[in-house]
Order: structure tokens, then C-alpha cells, then sequence
């Protein structure tokens, strides 16, 4: 069931409606219908797999209690080995086995070796990536005493399984979601119409920007080898915004769709093509997974307390495996690996941190100088896209290749003045409120001004956007 599908658009209300008004100040029922609703939503996709999430959450649910109730250390970190070699097991049969099987296959071939590996034909669970992590972390802070076991099975099934962060995120914490999840939620009007313009945002920038982009994208990437210099350009630049409109889109609606049952998840983005360097990018795009791997990987590496060749390597680490995370395919290790490139400097410099506040706080406009480092930013990070979006890693250097022509200097034969006006209109808007949780938080304004934009938004939604039930993008993730 996707979120900009007509039959999300049915399903909501229902269960909206079933929360507020029927189960209202009863906790317990509507956790229970919550987690119903969830495991709904999940079986829409393929009711084989709800299996399989339902194994995890059991897994972690009975580990947590084995491993606080331990009154050795040794038996704690059994329970928690077993857990996180159990599930890092399961997503990396199903996300990651034929590309363990080709890759070992190729490098038997370059010593001369023919061997054809068994391969599976496996799909891949939505969302395993994503419940994983949310697993994986309360695991690991029970273990550390961050956070004590959950005893109450529908209220920790229902912290892995809800709904609006289940198949692409955020990903939450247990000391975030878990406390909200276990007390009564009083419904709040405020909070629930923020929650709406934040869905309509959301459905703007995945239905309007995301899925425009994606044609013209698609068709560029498909037949680069005959396209100009200035079209692959175009091409790269257009998938930096379709990947933004999707994935932000998509955490837009999901914390927007929160927010009408009482619950706030993390902010997933934090406007990150507004960033001065490659570091504060990194701290504005997919905040939750970024974080999660400077907590539960990074940190324990030693972060960058150590030397400089410890911190080379912790950093080539982060970067490496978030890029393996993202798909089983070199061009994401790959990806990685140029992120981790364009950050050393400014570790290595000490001015990864260069840049907490919001860009041109208190201002109009942002200096000449940042205004320079907002675009060789929003450059490099294109520049690695084209790694992120070729399906492997000899196209996407014959894509950079081409781009080295005289036709560079040309006009891109795709290039959409509609298409362009819209992004424009997004950046606008998302300029304005940067400061702001979300694109239409606008309560600021004179009511004539907000109920103009409101109005706006919804009129170019209905004249602009596509309607044919598109995947977002991180559902492969």
C-alpha cells in the first residue's frame, strides 16, 4: 500500500476515525489497532513476509528480557550476539546473497576460473533494512542499560511495526518512540492540522517534483551513451531532486501521518541542498540513518578521538558501509566511498563542524560566499548521484566520460521549463521555512498568505502531479 495510492487515501480515515473517535483515551485498544492497522499495511505488500517481521520482533523482544534479566555479562552478550547475528543474517540472505555469490564468482574469473555460482531468485522484504535497524538498536541499548526491556509485547511490536516509519523509515529509537507509544495520547488539533500540511508537502514533492523528474531521468540514464554532455548534466541534476522529492516526500507524509495519531517520529531531513559543505549535508539528509551509524558504528570505532589514520579509517568504515547498506551493488560502495572522499578534508581540517546553524539565519538571502559553497556542495553531491542511479560502475564512469565533451556548452535536449518552474517553486518555499520542520509550516504568516499557499499547493498537486501509484525509492532499500 503505497501513501500516494487511492487505497492509503481509504485507509486513513478508517483508521483514524477507529483511533479517535471510537477507541478514544483507551491506550491499550488503540495500540492494538495500531499494530493491526501496521501488519495491514505490511501485508498489502506480501503477507508471506509478515512472517518474517513478526519473527524479528519476537527474536528482539525475548532477547531484551534474556539479557536484562542476565546476572552475568557473558549471558548478556550471548543474547545480544544471537540477536544481532540472527537478523544482520536474515538481511543479508535476502538483500545481499547473489550479490556475495556474483562478486565471489568474478574474482575466481580474473584467476582464470569459471564458476558459475548458485543464485536465488529472491525478493526482497520491504522495509527489512528499516525494521532491522530498529531492532538492532533497542537490542543494543538494553545491552548498554540505555534503555530498560520492554515487557509489553504489543507496545514493542507496535515501536518496529508502525506503520507510517515500517517500509522506509525513519528510523526510530526506542528511548524516541516507546515512551509515546505507552502513554495516553490526547487528541490535539494543532498538532494533527500541522500533520496534514505536512502530508500535503509531502505528496507535493513526491508526486509533483519526484515523479515528473523521473521520466525524463529514466530516459537520460537509459540511453546516455547517445545523449549531449549538457543533457547528462541535466540528468544528474533532475535525479538530485526526483531522489529529495521521493525520500523526503515520503518522510514528510510519514510524520505528517504520525502526527494525526498523537505520535512525533524524528526528523528524517533538514533542507540538506541548503548545506555550505559536504558534513552538514551529511547532518541534514537522512538524519536517523546517518546517526544511527555514528552511534552504533562510528562511536564505537573510536569516532575521531583518535589519530589521523584511525580517523581515515573510521570514517572510510561509515561511509562504506552505509553506501553497502543502500543495495547490493558496487555503485553504492562506490557511492560511499567518493562521500567519505569529499568529507576527510574537512575532518582532517577540523571543519566538519563548520556549519551547525541554519544558512543565513535571521536573512533574506545567503552571502556570496555561501551562496558559492551551497552550489559546490549541491555540484559534488550530483557529481556521486550518478554513482547512486547507474546500474554499475563501468556506465556511470562512461556517463562522467561524456560529460567531458564539447556539447556540455549546449542546451539539454530534455531540458523542461515546467519542470524547473516547479523545483523552483519547492526551493522557494522550503528557502522561506528553513528553519521550520517542514516546507508548509508556515503559521507565522498572515492566514490570507497561508490559505493562498495551502490553496497553491493543492491546485498544482492536482494540474501537475502523477497518478499512477509510483514506488518510492527507498522501498528497495
Amino acid at each position: 500500500m503505497l501513501f500516494n495510492s487511492f487505497a492509503f487515501a481509504i485507509f486513513l480515515p478508517i483508521v483514524f476515525v477507529l483511533y479517535w473517535f471510537v477507541l478514544k483515551n483507551k491506550k491499550k485498544q488503540q495500540n492494538f489497532l495500531l499494530l493491526g492497522a501496521s501488519f495491514y499495511f505490511y501485508a498489502c505488500w506480501d503477507w508471506r513476509f509478515l512472517f518474517l517481521l513478526v519473527f524479528s520482533i519476537v527474536l528482539d523482544y525475548f532477547s531484551a528480557l534474556q539479557i536484562e534479566k542476565s546476572d552475568h555479562k557473558k549471558a548478556a552478550k550471548f543474547w545480544l550476539i544471537l540477536s544481532i547475528a540472527i537478523n544482520l543474517g536474515f538481511l543479508g540472505f535476502f538483500k545481499y546473497y547473489n550479490f556475495f555469490a556474483d562478486s565471489f564468482a568474478e574474482l575466481l574469473g580474473g584467476f582464470g576460473l569459471n564458476v558459475h555460482p548458485w543464485t536465488l531468485q529472491i525478493i526482497l522484504p520491504v522495509g527489512i533494512s528499516f525494521y532491522t535497524f530498529h531492532g538492532l538498536s533497542y537490542i543494543i541499548d538494553v545491552y548498554k542499560k540505555k534503555i530498560k526491556a520492554e515487557s509489553n509485547f504489543t507496545e514493542y511490536s507496535l515501536f518496529v511495526s508502525y506503520f507510517p516509519l515500517l517500509v522506509a523509515g525513519p528510523i526510530e529509537r526506542a528511548t524516541h518512540l516507546l515512551p509515546q507509544v505507552k502513554k495516553i495520547r490526547i487528541f490535539n488539533y494543532d498538532q494533527a492540522a500541522n500533520g496534514v500540511r505536512q502530508i500535503l508537502w509531502g505528496l507535493f514533492k513526491k508526486m509533483v517534483i519526484a515523479d515528473n523528474c523521473a521520466p525524463i531521468v529514466n530516459e537520460i540514464f537509459a540511453n546516455y551513451q547517445t545523449e549531449s554532455a549538457s543533457n547528462l548534466v541535466f540528468g544528474a541534476v533532475l535525479f538530485a531532486f526526483q531522489i529529495y522529492g521521493d525520500f523526503s516526500g515520503y518522510s514528510d507524509i510519514a510524520l505528517g501521518v504520525s502526527r494525526l495519531f498523537g505520535i512525533e517520529l524524528l526528523k528524517n531531513f533538514n533542507y540538506p541542498y541548503f548545506s555550505r559543505d559536504i558534513a552538514e549535508f551529511w547532518r541534514r539528509w537522512h538524519i536517523s540513518l546517518s546517526s544511527w551509524f555514528r552511534d552504533y558504528l562510528y562511536i564505537p570505532l573510536g569516532g575521531s578521538k583518535g589519530g589521523i589514520w584511525m580517523k581515515i579509517r573510521n570514517t572510510f568504515i561509515i561511509f562504506l558501509v552505509s553506501g553497502f547498506w543502500h543495495g547490493a551493488n558496487w555503485t553504492f560502495i562506490f557511492w560511499g566511498g567518493l562521500n567519505a572522499l569529499f568529507f576527510l578534508p574537512l575532518l582532517l581540517a577540523k571543519k566538519n563542524r563548520s556549519n551547525l546553524e541554519d544558512v543565513a539565519l535571521g536573512k533574506l538571502l545567503p552571502s556570496v560566499r555561501d551562496t558559492l559553497n551551497i552550489i559546490l556542495t549541491f555540484s559534488l553531491t550530483c557529481f556521486a548521484w550518478i554513482f547512486f542511479r547507474s546500474e554499475n560502475i563501468t556506465e556511470a564512469f562512461h556517463y562522467i566520460e561524456r560529460i567531458f565533451s564539447p556539447s556540455f556548452f549546449t542546451v539539454p535536449g530534455n531540458f523542461s521549463f515546467k519542470i524547473m518552474g516547479l523545483v523552483g517553486f519547492m526551493f522557494m518555499v522550503e528557502w522561506i521555512n528553513r528553519s521550520e520542520h517542514h516546507g508548509l509550516q508556515i503559521e507565522r504568516f498572515h492566514p490570507i498568505i497561508r490559505r493562498a499557499t495551502y490553496l497553491a499547493v493543492a491546485f498544482i498537486i492536482l494540474r501537475y502531479a502523477s497518478f499512477g501509484n509510483n514506488e518510492f525509492i527507498y522501498f528497495q532499500f
